[in-house]
């Protein structure tokens, strides 16, 4: 079944929402439903929306899965704490990574933090919560890429011909499919979101295990987040649809103390684009660029190289799995 986009630039906002709040309310009935809040922009807008629609009937978790921003859990709780949202947050960090252990193929832990969200976390919640419903973020471009098979999105599951009443135990609510990125931040303005939860930019759902390529390890991970950090505080006043560090699976030469060493490289990335389907990178300054990799090599010292990426998308992509 094909879905029909609705065009931001088209958007009645104040109806989407109505409609959205509607089918929500008239599908879980008096059923009970749940959703995990990341604190990216669609699982913010969405979880907002199903508050809206559902008040108490919707009970939204944080899951910790250990490949997070810096920080990010307790922000994203106590952001929605002051919106009148209580959100439990829950540790399943070992579970991540045992499922990501030796994976080094992008689709292959694509799939293994999916199956360890939908099959193990969030079935053992539905059966503790009695739930029916899970609400989630899936946009129309989460869609586009899985179909073209572009990568597997770990939010796509119809489309590809799986039932996730069967595979999983319940059923999927996608209020926001039928829109892009810029869709989805008029609906979270709409909603009364904070400017900084709907127009903060996108970050993955299989998180910083989609900036490590090769092997996922807690110490990758580890390094990663730092290396975000760096680059998200020096890029936040730029004007880009999305920034971010990479760690490269190959060590590089590098020098330290006078004495040859191999070490790890960053690479960065940062992204004009309007819905990402298709980015042109970012013509960052020298300046910018030197001080970015001047902070990285100095704060991580396992990292010796810092590049750039300058290819668009095609034929790049955003993320790098």
């Amino acid at each position: 079944m094909k879905i029909k986009e609705i065009a931001a630039k088209k958007m009645n906002t104040n109806k989407f929402i109505e409609e959205k709040v509607r089918e929500i309310r008239e599908t879980v009935g008096d059923g009970f439903a749940i959703n995990a809040l990341s604190g990216g922009v669609d699982s913010s807008v969405v979880t907002a929306l199903g508050h809206k629609a559902l008040g108490k009937k919707l009970k939204t978790y944080f899951i910790d899965n250990g490949i997070m921003r810096q920080g990010e859990p307790a922000k994203v709780a106590a952001d929605f704490k002051k919106l009148g949202i209580s959100i439990e947050v829950l540790d399943a960090s070992k579970a991540f990574f045992s499922a990501l252990k030796g994976l080094t193929d992008p689709e292959e832990k694509r799939e293994a933090i999916t199956q360890t969200f939908y099959k193990k976390i969030f079935s053992g919640l539905v059966i503790k919560s009695k739930a029916k419903y899970l609400l989630q973020g899936t946009i129309l471009t989460d869609v586009d890429e899985t179909v073209a098979g572009i990568k597997r999105q770990h939010n796509v599951f119809e489309q590809l011909g799986i039932d996730p009443q069967k595979a999983f135990g319940y059923k999927i609510l996608e209020p926001l499919i039928q829109l892009r990125k810029d869709g989805v931040r008029k609906a979270g303005r709409g909603l009364g979101l904070p400017e900084g939860m709907f127009d903060r930019i996108p970050f993955p759902g299989p998180a910083l295990a989609a900036r490590v390529i090769g092997e996922v390890t807690p110490e990758k991970i580890a390094l990663v987040r730092k290396a975000t950090a760096i680059t998200e505080a020096a890029l936040k006043d730029i004007k880009a649809f999305q920034y971010l560090a990479i760690l490269h699976n190959d060590k590089v030469t590098g020098m330290r103390n006078k004495k040859r060493v191999f070490g790890n490289q960053i690479e960065i990335r940062s992204w004009d684009s309007l819905d990402a389907r298709s980015a042109k990178p970012t013509r960052l300054s020298f300046d910018i660029l030197e001080k970015i990799a001047a902070r990285i090599t100095k704060e991580i010292p396992e990292v010796v190289s810092v590049t750039y990426n300058i290819t668009t998308k095609p034929t790049s992509t955003i993320e790098a799995i």
